[in-house]
């Protein structure tokens, strides 16, 4: 679908503000805190059901009691979303909901200045990245992660319980194990795709021989649904002193590597950002392979962080997307 416009009213700085969008590339031009990546939240919001950087009640502009936006597509269909500082719905053809609507979900690839750093960020950060990744190819895999982070909490709050016996957490333990091995499975296959895919892809914007792979380390390497059971019994009386679950897939790393080394480190600036860009054009790529569809491309003044050569890879590989960009500078019309 193609975006013809948005509406933002008392949305975060912006008391009211409306971005009509071009087919194909929208530039949004303005100084640093001017609300730029506001709007890029917005848009994410009505097209993938939540923002990407902060809870409802913080959106809301500061002195109003509520936020709404209004997102228009080329086809005629229009979605609305409202917060009242209380409640969130959504509204469609007459229909309100509390979640977006899965006709109304759509594909997004988000280009933040921070994903530039992804290789060096914390172990944290990069779960966060791929988890947003696969939830975007896989609606099973997002389903039983945030199922998975559900239970999780509840465990630990369990594991706060000074009088915490192991059978109160028997059932917690069964959910864990069966979510943990299907979320590392579906890890460790997606990751197999993208390294399948990740040397050509980086060497189309590095123009050299290097070689690059990215290292899915879990606990749950090789583990079956009653062996990782058996893991988290085990650990009861490390995790009921220290009162949280210290085994599990919520600790998996992923480790970018370079020429057989750890690329934090080993790898340059420039080296660094040709690796997230090829990242960044296979996840379009598998996007739209498995739901046959072309993704949204936002990008959030990523192109002052980029040289020219990787400035005309990115807009090169993306043409063929509606992208809407955010910038304080213009570009030259190759750029554009």
């Amino acid at each position: 679908m193609i975006i013809k416009s948005i509406k933002l009213t008392n949305f975060r700085n912006h008391s009211s503000y409306l971005l009509e969008c071009e087919d194909e590339t929208s530039l949004i031009l303005g100084k640093n805190g001017c609300g730029k990546t506001s709007v890029l939240e917005a848009i994410y919001i009505l097209t993938r059901g939540k923002s990407f950087r902060a809870t409802d009640s913080e959106i809301i502009k500061r002195g109003t009691d509520y936020y709404r936006i209004e997102l228009k597509y080329q086809n005629g269909d229009s979605i609305i979303t409202t917060y009242d500082g209380k409640t969130k719905t959504f509204l469609s053809v007459d229909k309100k909901s509390a979640r977006l609507p899965k006709k109304y979900r759509y594909p997004v690839i988000l280009f933040l200045p921070s994903d530039l750093n992804l290789i060096s960020h914390s172990p944290g950060r990069r779960r966060d990245y791929f988890d947003t990744f696969f939830s975007g190819l896989d609606e099973t895999y997002a389903v039983n992660l945030s199922k998975y982070k559900k239970a999780l909490r509840q465990r630990n709050e369990i594991l706060k319980n000074e009088q915490i016996t192991p059978s109160a957490l028997f059932s917690w333990n069964l959910l864990l194990a069966r979510l943990g091995t299907a979320i590392h499975n579906s890890r460790n296959d997606f990751i197999r795709e993208v390294n399948s895919r990740l040397p050509a892809t980086y060497h189309s914007i590095a123009k050299n021989d290097d070689e690059v792979q990215i290292v899915y380390q879990s606990e749950a390497k090789n583990l079956t649904e009653d062996k990782y059971l058996s893991h988290l019994e085990q650990n009861f009386q490390k995790d009921a002193y220290l009162g949280h679950t210290t085994f599990g897939i919520h600790r998996d790393e992923y480790l970018f590597e370079f020429n057989h080394k750890p690329a934090n480190g080993s790898a340059s600036r420039g080296e660094t950002r040709s690796i997230i860009l090829a990242l960044k054009f296979i996840e379009a790529k598998l996007i739209e392979e498995t739901l046959n569809q072309k993704p949204l491309i936002l990008l959030d003044d990523v192109f002052s962080e980029l040289d020219d050569s990787r400035r005309t890879c990115l807009v090169e590989n993306f043409k063929h997307h509606q992208v809407i960009i955010t910038s304080v500078e213009r570009f030259d019309n190759n750029h554009s």
